[in-house]
C-alpha cells in the first residue's frame, strides 16, 4: 500500500440524503477518499452505490448533506461542474465514440484547436497535437494499442477500457471514479485494467473503484467502503478483514458495531 496522507480527505461526503418519491436511495451516507489510495466501494444492489457516485460526480444533486473537495464545500449542479474541479468518472458504457479513433476519443468534447484564425474562427482541430498528447497519455499508463489513429471499434474490450481510463486520467487532477471497469472482461483483460488502475494511482490521482468482484477488490484496494440501505456501514481493509467478513457486513449478517468473528 502506498503512503496515504492522514490529512484532510481529497473527497468527502457528509450525511448525504437523496430521495426519489417514497424511495430513499441515500440515507445519511458518509464517504471519504484519502490521497494516494484506491478505495473500493461495495454493496448489494439497491445499497446506494450508484446514487452516491452520481452525487460525487455531479450527476445527481443530493437533497441534504454536503460534499467537500480538499476540505472545501462543493455544490455540483452537473457533471461538468465536477469535471472542472478535477473529478473524472469512467462509467460502464465508457462513453466512447466507436467510429472515431483513439486520439479523437481521448479529446472528445475537449478538442484542441489550431492556433490563430483557423482555430478561433473556423474551430479547426489541431489533430497532430492531439495525437502527440494522446501518445503521452497512452504511454504513461502503459496501454498497449497499435496506432492512435485506429478506430475504437477495432479495439478489444480491455483496450477500449484503457482508452476510457486514459481519457479520465488525462483530465483528472483530483479524483478518478471507475464504475465496474472489469465487467464483461476476461481474466487477462481484467488484469490489464487492474494494472491501469494502479498506474493512475502511481501518477498521484486517487481512485474510487465500484465493483462486485470481491477477489479483485481485495487484490487492489487499500480500503473498502461498504454500503447497505443507503449508508456506509463500515470501512475496512483487505489486511484486517476477509472477503467473507466483508460480505457479512454488506448483507447485514454482521453488524459494523459488533466485533467480527
Amino acid at each position: 500500500m502506498s503512503a496515504v496522507e492522514a490529512a484532510v480527505p481529497v473527497l468527502e461526503a457528509r450525511h448525504l440524503v437523496k430521495r426519489y418519491g417514497s424511495v430513499t436511495a441515500l440515507d445519511g451516507a458518509d464517504f471519504d477518499l484519502l490521497a494516494g489510495e484506491i478505495l473500493a466501494l461495495i454493496g448489494d444492489n439497491g445499497a446506494g452505490k450508484s446514487t452516491l457516485i452520481k452525487a460525487l460526480s455531479g450527476a445527481v444533486i443530493p437533497d441534504e448533506g454536503e460534499i467537500l473537495l480538499g476540505g472545501a464545500p462543493m455544490h455540483f449542479h452537473a457533471p461538468l461542474d465536477a469535471r472542472r474541479q478535477g473529478i473524472e468518472t469512467v462509467y460502464q458504457d465508457l462513453a466512447l465514440a466507436p467510429a472515431l479513433d483513439i486520439a479523437e476519443n481521448l479529446f472528445l468534447g475537449r478538442e484542441l484547436r489550431r492556433p490563430g484564425i483557423l482555430g478561433l474562427v473556423f474551430r479547426m482541430a489541431d489533430r497532430q497535437r492531439m495525437i502527440k498528447e494522446s501518445r503521452k497519455y497512452i504511454g504513461d499508463l502503459k496501454i498497449r494499442v497499435g496506432s492512435l489513429t485506429q478506430a475504437v471499434e477495432t479495439l478489444s474490450g480491455g483496450q477500449r477500457q484503457g482508452v476510457a481510463v486514459a481519457r479520465a486520467a488525462a483530465f483528472a487532477s483530483r479524483v478518478v471514479i471507475m464504475d465496474e471497469p472489469t465487467a464483461a472482461l476476461g481474466v487477462k483483460e481484467s488484469g490489464m485494467v487492474l494494472e491501469l488502475i494502479r498506474e493512475v494511482r502511481a501518477h498521484g490521482v486517487p481512485v474510487v473503484l465500484i465493483s462486485h468482484n470481491m477477489p479483485q477488490v481485495f487484490e487492489i484496494a487499500d480500503r473498502v467502503h461498504i454500503m447497505r440501505l443507503g449508508r456506509r456501514v463500515a470501512t475496512i481493509t483487505p489486511k484486517t478483514h476477509t472477503m467473507a467478513e466483508a460480505v457479512a457486513l454488506m448483507t447485514g449478517a454482521a453488524s459494523s458495531a459488533a466485533p467480527l468473528p
